[in-house]
C-alpha cells in the first residue's frame, strides 16, 4: 500500500483532461501572470520642501469645531514685525464695546505760602529730589532698554491674518489664489512674501504633522477623563493656541495659557507625564490632581474666542 500524503499530491498535481476534438487545445507553453507583488510598491515620495526653506514660511493646518482649515504660519524677531491691526475687530465685540474709559479727575491744584527760610530748604529739597529722580529715570530707562532689545530679538509668530483675524482657507486652491491675489494681509510685510506668491503653487500646501492641529478634539478629549487623555493632542493644541493669541492679539487666551495658570500646570504634568523614569511618573500623578471639568471649561472658552475671530475663506 503506497503512502497517502504522496499519493494525495500526485492527485493534486494530474492534468486535466484533454479536451474533444473539435475544441481548440490550450497552449501549455503560455507563462501563468504573476499577480503583482504589494510589496513593491514605492512609499510616497515626501512633499517638496524647498519653497518653504527659502521663505522660512510654512501652511498650517487647524481643525476647529466649524471645520478644517489651511493657513501660513512664520515666525521672525519682534522688532521686523508690525502686530496686526485689531481696532475694527474690537469694535465689533459687543463686549469690549460695552466698556466704559474712566478718567481720573485731577486733584485741586492747592497753594500752599511758606516764609522765605523755610521755602528756600523745601526748594533745596526738591531740587535733590528731583536730581534722584533723574538718576532713578536714567536708571530704569537703562533696565527697559535693554530688556526691549532682549524682547526685540525674540522670535514670534505671525499668521495669514488681516486685521486681527486669523484667515482659514478650505482647500489649497482658494489658499494659493489669495496669496497670488495681493489682497492685503500681515504676512505681505515680510520679504519673503512676494517670492512665496511668484512661485507657491496648491500641491506645495501639504502642512508636515507637526503643523497639523485639531483644536476640534480637544474639550472632547478632556472631558473623557484622565486615563484617556492624549498628551501628543493636547500639547500640539497649547502650542497652537499660544501663537495664536499672540499673533492675533487675544490677551485673555494668554492670559490662560500663561505660566502658574491651571492650564500651564496640565500642559506641563503632560510633558513631564511622557517621558520615561521618575519624571514621567511624578508627570502623571500631577495629572491626577488636575479636575477634567476644570481643564474641559477652560479649554472650551480658548477654542471659542479663537474661533471667534477667524474670517473662513472658500
Amino acid at each position: 500500500m503506497g503512502n497517502p500524503k504522496h499519493t494525495e499530491v500526485s492527485v493534486a498535481r494530474q492534468s486535466p483532461q484533454r479536451p474533444d476534438a473539435d475544441e481548440p487545445e490550450l497552449d501549455d507553453t503560455v507563462d501563468a501572470v504573476e499577480p503583482e507583488d504589494a510589496d513593491t510598491d514605492e512609499p510616497a515620495a515626501a512633499p517638496d520642501r524647498s519653497l518653504w526653506e527659502a521663505v522660512a514660511i510654512d501652511p498650517v493646518e487647524i481643525a476647529l469645531p466649524a471645520g478644517t482649515g489651511f493657513t501660513l504660519r512664520a515666525y521672525r524677531p519682534a522688532r521686523e514685525l508690525t502686530p496686526t491691526d485689531v481696532a475694527e475687530r474690537d469694535e465689533d465685540d459687543p463686549f469690549l464695546a460695552r466698556r466704559q474709559v474712566i478718567e481720573e479727575e485731577e486733584d485741586d491744584e492747592t497753594v500752599v505760602i511758606l516764609d522765605e527760610d523755610l521755602a528756600e530748604e523745601f526748594a533745596e529739597s526738591d531740587e535733590e529730589a528731583a536730581e534722584r529722580r533723574r538718576a532713578a529715570g536714567d536708571e530704569a530707562d537703562a533696565d527697559e532698554e535693554e530688556t526691549a532689545d532682549e524682547a526685540g530679538d525674540e522670535e514670534v509668530p505671525i499668521f495669514l491674518s488681516h486685521k486681527g483675524r486669523l484667515l482659514l482657507f478650505k482647500t489649497p486652491e482658494s489658499l494659493v489664489s489669495f496669496i497670488r491675489s495681493g489682497a492685503p494681509n500681515d504676512l505681505s510685510q515680510l520679504d519673503s512674501w512676494r517670492e512665496l506668491s511668484e512661485r507657491v503653487e496648491p500641491a506645495d500646501i501639504a502642512p508636515l504633522d507637526e503643523d497639523t492641529y485639531e483644536l476640534d478634539l480637544v474639550v472632547e478629549n478632556l472631558r473623557g477623563g484622565h486615563d484617556t487623555w492624549d498628551p501628543t493632542l493636547l500639547i500640539e493644541a497649547g502650542e497652537v493656541a499660544r501663537d495664536l493669541s499672540y499673533a492675533l492679539r487675544l490677551p485673555a487666551v494668554l492670559d490662560m495659557l500663561s505660566a502658574g495658570s491651571s492650564l500651564d500646570d496640565l500642559d506641563e504634568a503632560l510633558r513631564a507625564s511622557v517621558n520615561g523614569g521618575l519624571g514621567g511618573f511624578m508627570g502623571r500623578r500631577r495629572l491626577k490632581k488636575i479636575g477634567a471639568q476644570t481643564a474641559s471649561l477652560g479649554w472650551r472658552t480658548i477654542v471659542g474666542k479663537i474661533s471667534a475671530v477667524v474670517d473662513w475663506r472658500d
